[in-house]
Order: C-alpha cells, then sequence, then structure tokens
C-alpha cells in the first residue's frame, strides 16, 4: 500500500509494509508504530518526493487540495509513480480528494480512520523520514504557505467591505438628527432677535449662513446676501427687518448664536462629503441595489441585515419588508393585514406610484432587489456589472407603467400610412339591422305561462317574510318571558 502525504514543500508518497493493517479500525497497532525513528522506518519507506518551485505553485496546490480537488501536478506525480495496471492501493487523509483521484488517473484510494492515524505519525517524523527536508527549512514555508493561502481565501478587495457603508449610513442618520436639533436651536433661540426671518427663510443652512453673515437686524439694509438668497427673498428679508417687533440682545448673546450657526455649517458639508463618500462606495460594493434603490435605502437594507452576504440569503419576501418587523408581528398577534412593505418603501419607484399601486410595485422591486444583490455577493472579481440592476429597473418601470395603464397605449397603433386613432375618442359602433326574428307576438299559453311564474314567485317570497316575521316575534315573546322570570329573583335577592 501507498500513502501521499501533502506538505508546504511538496509531495510525498511513502510505501507501507504489509505487515501494518492500514485499512483495519483498530489503531493501535499504528500508534505503536510511530513511538521510534527505527520501528517506524521499518515499516515505512519514501517511495518517491515531489518539492514545489516556488511559492505560487505551493499556494495553487494547497488552494485546490482545501477544495478537494486533484491538481495537474499531483496528477502527473501520481502517475507517474504509480500505475493503472498496478494492484496497489492509495490511501489518502480526504475522501473526497480521494474520489477525485479515483476519477482523474483510475487508481483506487483507501480511507479509513487507520490512514488518518498513520498521516498523524507520518507528520510527527516527517523530516526524518524525508532526507534533505529539516525543520529549519520546512518551518518558514509552512508560514509563508498559510499567509498566502489565508489571503487568497479571504479576497481581500478595500470596495468589497460593506463595514465602511455600515458604518457610514449609522453616522448620517445620526448627523441629520444633530443637524436637525441644532438648526431648530438656532431658529429658536436668533427668533428672539428677529422672529419674522423663520417665515421667510424655510431651509435651514440657509437660515444658518443668514445668521451669521447678518447678525443684527439694524444692519440689514446695509448687508449683501445675494450669495445666500434668491433676490425676493432677500428684499422681502430686509422690508421684514424694518419693521421687527424683536427684542434686543448684547454682542454676547450675539457671539454664543454664531458659534452654533458655525457648527450647523460645519456639519451640513461634513454630511455633504460623507453622502458623497457613501455614493461612491455603494457603487463599488452594490451597484446593482444602488441602480434599483438608491445609495441611501440600498446602505439602510444592508446596515438592518448586518452584511452584504447576509442581504444576499434574504429571500424577496423578507426583504420587502425588512425594517418593517414590529408592524409584522403586531398584525401577526392581532390577525390583521400584514404590512407589504418597510425600507423599501423609500425607494424613487415606490414613491412614483399611486397608493394603491404601492404594494404590488415594492413586491416587484423586493424580487428584483433580491437578484441583484445576488449578483453583487457573489460575483467574482473585484468590480462588479450593474447590468442586471440596469436590466431589472426597466421591467419594474414598465410594471409601473402598466398599472397605471399606459402600457396599454400599443393595442391602439395604427397600421403604417394610416392616421393613428385618438385616445379621447368615442368606439366605434355599428347600426343595428332589424332582426325578423325578434319582432313576433307571444302566444297566449307563453303568456299564460309567464304569468304564473310570476305568481309563484311573489307567493314565495311573501312567505319567506312572513316566517321571518313570525320568528322575529317568537324571539321577542321568549325574552320577554325570560326578563319576566328573572324579575322576582332579583328582588329576593335585595330583599
Amino acid at each position: 500500500m501507498l500513502v501521499l502525504f501533502e506538505t508546504s514543500a511538496g509531495y510525498a508518497l511513502f510505501s507501507v509494509s504489509s505487515k501494518l493493517a492500514v485499512s483495519s479500525e483498530e489503531i493501535s497497532d499504528i500508534s505503536q508504530t510511530f513511538t521510534s525513528l527505527s520501528s517506524a522506518q521499518k515499516l515505512i519507506k519514501l517511495k518517491a518526493f515531489s518539492a514545489f518551485e516556488n511559492t505560487t505553485e505551493a499556494l495553487a496546490a494547497a488552494s485546490s487540495l482545501v477544495e478537494s480537488k486533484c491538481p495537474k501536478d499531483l496528477k502527473k506525480f501520481i502517475s507517474k509513480h504509480i500505475s493503472e495496471s498496478s494492484k496497489e492501493a492509495l490511501a489518502v487523509a480526504d475522501s473526497k480528494l480521494g474520489k477525485a483521484i479515483q476519477e482523474k488517473t483510475g487508481i483506487a484510494c483507501v480511507f479509513s480512520q487507520g490512514v488518518l492515524e498513520l498521516t498523524r505519525g507520518i507528520r510527527s517524523m516527517l523530516t526524518d523520514l524525508v532526507d534533505g527536508l529539516t525543520p529549519q527549512s520546512l518551518a518558514p514555508m509552512s508560514l509563508g504557505l498559510s499567509h498566502s493561502l489565508s489571503r487568497y481565501k479571504l479576497k481581500f478587495s478595500p470596495d468589497k467591505v460593506d463595514t465602511m457603508v455600515i458604518q457610514a449610513i449609522g453616522l448620517l442618520d445620526d448627523l441629520d438628527k444633530e443637524l436637525n436639533t441644532y438648526a431648530m436651536r438656532v431658529r429658536e433661540w436668533y427668533g428672539w432677535h428677529f422672529p419674522e426671518m423663520g417665515k421667510i427663510i424655510s431651509d435651514n443652512i440657509d437660515y444658518a449662513k443668514t445668521v451669521k453673515r447678518l447678525g443684527s437686524r439694524e444692519t440689514a439694509a446695509n448687508v449683501d446676501l445675494s450669495a445666500i438668497l434668491e433676490e425676493e427673498v432677500e428684499r422681502e428679508l430686509k422690508d421684514a427687518a424694518v419693521v421687527s417687533m424683536g427684542t434686543e440682545m448684547s454682542e454676547q448673546d450675539f457671539e454664543n448664536i454664531f458659534a452654533l450657526a458655525d457648527q450647523v455649517i460645519s456639519l451640513a458639508e461634513y454630511r455633504s462629503q460623507l453622502a458623497d463618500y457613501l455614493k461612491a462606495r455603494m457603487n463599488a460594493l452594490a451597484p446593482n441595489l444602488t441602480v434599483l434603490v438608491g445609495e441611501l435605502v440600498g446602505a439602510r437594507l444592508i446596515s438592518h441585515a448586518g452584511s452584504l452576504m447576509s442581504l444576499a440569503k434574504y429571500p424577496a419576501s423578507t426583504l420587502q419588508i425588512l425594517g418593517a418587523e414590529k408592524a409584522l408581528f403586531r398584525a401577526l398577534k392581532t390577525k390583521r393585514e400584514t404590512p407589504k412593505y418597510g425600507l423599501i418603501y423609500h425607494a424613487s419607484l415606490v414613491g412614483q406610484a399611486a397608493p394603491k399601486h404601492k404594494g404590488k410595485v415594492s413586491r416587484v422591486l423586493a424580487a428584483k432587489c433580491s437578484l441583484g444583490v445576488r449578483c453583487d455577493a457573489l460575483g467574482e472579481g473585484a468590480t462588479v456589472d450593474a447590468g442586471v440592476g440596469i436590466d431589472s429597473r426597466a421591467k419594474v418601470e414598465a410594471r409601473l407603467r402598466q398599472l397605471e395603464g399606459k402600457g396599454l397605449a400599443t393595442a391602439t397603433a395604427a397600421p403604417k400610412g394610416a392616421i393613428a386613432p385618438s385616445p379621447y375618442a368615442p368606439p366605434a359602433t355599428t347600426p343595428r339591422g332589424y332582426a325578423p326574428d325578434g319582432d313576433v307576438a307571444m302566444s297566449n299559453g307563453e303568456k299564460k305561462e309567464k304569468k304564473e311564474k310570476k305568481e309563484k314567485k311573489e307567493k314565495k317570497e311573501k312567505k319567506e317574510k312572513e316566517e321571518k316575521e313570525e320568528k322575529k316575534e317568537k324571539k321577542e315573546k321568549r325574552k320577554k318571558d325570560d326578563d319576566d322570570d328573572d324579575a322576582p329573583k332579583k328582588k329576593k335577592s335585595k330583599k
């Protein structure tokens, strides 16, 4: 029997004596063989050794062996030293690798608990069994190969790290909350001095910039605000400053308000930079998802799922209601209608649909998003093409037009050279001709039969009505009798 042993230095092929029962499940005899080097060398001898030329070759071989595949160099090595006509079996430590070797070379492979114990013993005495291989040379080879294999297995790419997207969308939401709080505080604080300005300027960032530039309302006539506001708004603001009913403020009050306005402006600028960063990251990480729902909704879906891979494992039905878990379980508990959408509701395609069509559009969009996310997560290479997302978006838009009734316009297309009919024109109707078969007087028998049917129907309806009234009267009478019986009992209980 021969034993295949893979090392970081190369492939080794050992011949095992027939005295050692490797195929048996009893491993006590095998473990006793490796108690000393002399006893091991009597039963195990090196038949052949093929060393790797460089780290690249070692990495290619190791990556194939990890996936239980037979690389080309291993196939050549085995075919060179073992002929198909020989009856010797090859012992391997991996059953799946043994099947792959048997399919490619036709050599019978053996796998058992005894083989695992044998390879464990060979590993402990490898440097003594293989000539020219020392522990000092083997250690750096193993370390270098393990690092290379780890990098290969990870397939690390900075553009594919979804942690950055999760952190960015979380920070973006926090910034929106803080920005809104600070902006409201600026409005409330400066509103004591110039209350009319809050109604004139609706944008929070423009309000903070105007406060910083304007200062006191008394200097409004001499300050140029054209870089911040439109001409009409600026004129209205200056007119309102003349007749303002706000209170006076000290220089120290203005300094604190200006400091807060600076915070609002700086936070707004940083938020804009962060939004651009998130857009670039999403286009690199999940281009198909970004095309379908946008970078903000896509990032929130990834953040809610935990990672891009976790989101790719979700079915379309789960992705559709992702973010509406509380509403879902509340509906299941109270036996009401379940929600039709979650975070996907904020996508532009769902927003374009009419209220009665939002559920259908969100279902179609969720199905396409599920396909797009799987392409993004499982696509090979550092960059993924957004073709699937573009095609899917076109299909969702077509479905949206169909729901709105716009997709039926092609049915009324006119032939070539003819005038197209107007969609608002009434339908063409052909005048009805004279039907002689219909102009026949009814016979007396038919008239009598029709009259009898009518009378029977009226009698039946009258009978049903009487039965209903009778049932109603009996019910009321029974209820009245019950109340009369209960009256004396209530009087006795009061006494």
